[in-house]
């Protein structure tokens, strides 16, 4: 059997991701009080409702954070494979936090729809404006990040959803201002709540597949088991699991049997670069055996008076 061990490059660029992390926590941070409280003036839904997202924009860029650092911890004790999933359970924490926030704004939402207040078009349209300012740089700040980590990608998702929040909070202000029409407010917020559903969706979506276990996506099990039996000297390939440890980390496990003749190290070491190579799987655990080849006849023992009759 070989077990093969590698240092995960993801964790060593996580530093620059974490430093671009930070910087838009600062930026989401330093709008969101001038945000609610221009929202409470202005008796704007969509304004709150986008303070509240940004709020949970902070907590998710928190959540990411947290989980990039504990992912750089090495694996140690019970921890074998350290602390990875930490960006999973960070994606899950934005999903579910993206989900309850839509259902509350969905709710307001339609009840503004029925009884709408007035709206201080003028206050919302220039907010809404400075909070795109805003948001573009948080998230041009996160493109640049590596987006393949769960914990990135849901603090990326919640910045995107608000810019576009922003966006309709925007052109309902001047739908408000051109025509006095306050439900426009409402709508926007029922769009936003929809934009963050389906967010929210496809990260619990994302980390329920790492924490089931399934294959990255991409990458095709019947695919490499092929690929795996069509190697030099291997007769079978069976037990092939390939699972996700986290975003780059990627494992590996299968049994081979080779010919009698073959030498199993050498099929071993063959299967090993062929995966890495052609999949880029450098985390494998492969047991090679030697196929049996021994053909054994076994045939029905003779009656008790069959020696003693006559041939």
């Amino acid at each position: 059997m070989a077990h093969e061990r590698t240092s995960h490059p993801h964790v060593h660029a996580a530093g620059g991701d974490r430093g671009r992390l930070r910087l838009a926590l600062a930026l989401i941070a330093g709008f969101i009080a001038v945000e609610i409280a221009t929202g409470v003036i202005a008796h704007s839904l969509a304004l709150l409702s986008d303070a509240g997202h940004m709020l949970t924009d902070a907590a998710a860029i928190g959540f990411s954070l947290i989980a990039l650092s504990l992912a750089a911890r090495p694996a140690r004790g019970a921890m074998t494979f350290g602390f990875s999933r930490a960006e999973a359970l960070s994606a899950q924490a934005n999903g579910v936090t993206l989900l309850v926030l839509a259902g509350f704004i969905t709710y307001e939402g339609i009840a503004r729809l029925v009884h709408p207040p007035e709206v201080h078009g003028g206050l919302m349209l220039a907010v809404a404006l400075a909070g795109i300012a805003v948001n573009l740089a948080a998230t041009w700040t996160l493109s640049r990040a590596d987006r393949g980590s769960l914990a990135i990608e849901g603090s990326f998702q919640h910045l995107l959803t608000d810019l576009y929040g922003f966006l309709g909070t925007a052109i309902a202000a001047g739908v408000i201002l051109a025509s006095g029409f306050d439900r426009a407010d409402a709508i926007a917020s029922l769009l936003i709540a929809a934009l963050m559903a389906r967010s929210a969706v496809g990260l619990l979506k994302a980390s329920a597949r790492v924490f089931l276990e399934a294959s990255p996506r991409g990458v095709s099990p019947e695919e490499i088991g092929e690929a795996l039996a069509a190697s030099a000297n291997v007769v079978e390939v069976h037990d092939l699991h390939v699972w996700e440890i986290s975003h780059g980390f990627t494992a590996l496990s299968a049994h081979a049997l080779v010919r009698a003749d073959a030498d199993c190290h050498a099929a071993r070491r063959a299967m090993e670069e062929m995966l890495g190579e052609r999949f880029g799987i450098a985390h494998t655990t492969l047991q090679v055996e030697h196929v049996d080849e021994t053909l054994l006849e076994i045939s029905p023992a003779p009656s008790a008076g069959a020696a003693d009759r006559p041939q």
